[in-house]
């Protein structure tokens, strides 16, 4: 299942430092971790998707590669989330297989999901639906896409963009299975704390 707090990685070089923020995401009730990193190199990039993944299987919670899918597959993680940019469903499927989940960015654009879900996607993520500082400037969602998305996708819904335990209930309330958050959550004083926070909103 894809619901509750979708932890997406902050970009750290420092591999301890990422694995210990990580650690305490998923210590506060993260259920799936997104490695994001667009400036690591190779080496580096592979090092930490195998460190996160074997972290993510202690808490029995997916391992998804953000944009990636050479990484996805090289590393052995739970599955990818592909954006405008980054290959196609269908060999992503071919590529890692049928028990691997992939996701897919589809902004403000319900008409992409439902092609998406068709293909074989995993689940639909929507948004921005608030200003987000890790991605300025990017396309904005409304709330009523949500309500429109769960009543019309077969699979699970993910919000994203510039959420906080203040404004995250609105997300839920029209429909959001999961709250996918960097920011709120990994530039928190306590990470543990701030995924207790989020993750008591969907009790």
């Amino acid at each position: 299942m894809i619901d509750g707090l979708y932890a997406i990685t902050p970009e750290c070089a420092d591999t301890g430092r990422l694995l210990q923020l990580a650690e305490r995401a998923l210590s506060g009730g993260a259920r799936l971790v997104q490695y994001r990193n667009k400036r690591g190199d190779t080496a580096l990039r592979h090092e930490q998707a195998s460190e996160l993944l074997a972290l993510c299987k202690r808490f029995h919670a997916p391992l998804i590669i953000n944009d990636d899918l050479r990484l996805a597959d090289l590393s052995g993680a739970d599955g990818v989330h592909l954006g405008k940019d980054d290959g196609g469903i269908r060999e992503a499927r071919f590529i890692l297989g049928p028990g691997k989940i992939i996701g897919v960015s589809c902004y403000n654009d319900l008409p992409r999901a439902r092609e998406a879900q068709e293909q074989g996607a995993d689940y639909a993520a929507f948004g921005s639906f608030f200003a987000s500082s890790t991605k300025p400037g990017t396309v904005t969602a409304p709330l009523n896409l949500l309500r429109e998305a769960k009543q019309d996708l077969r699979i699970p819904v993910v919000a994203i963009g510039g959420i906080t335990p203040d404004n995250a209930h609105v997300l839920i309330e029209s429909g959001a299975d999961a709250l996918a958050v960097v920011s709120a959550l990994f530039d928190s004083a306590d990470v543990r704390a701030a995924a207790e926070k989020f993750s008591r909103l969907f009790v």
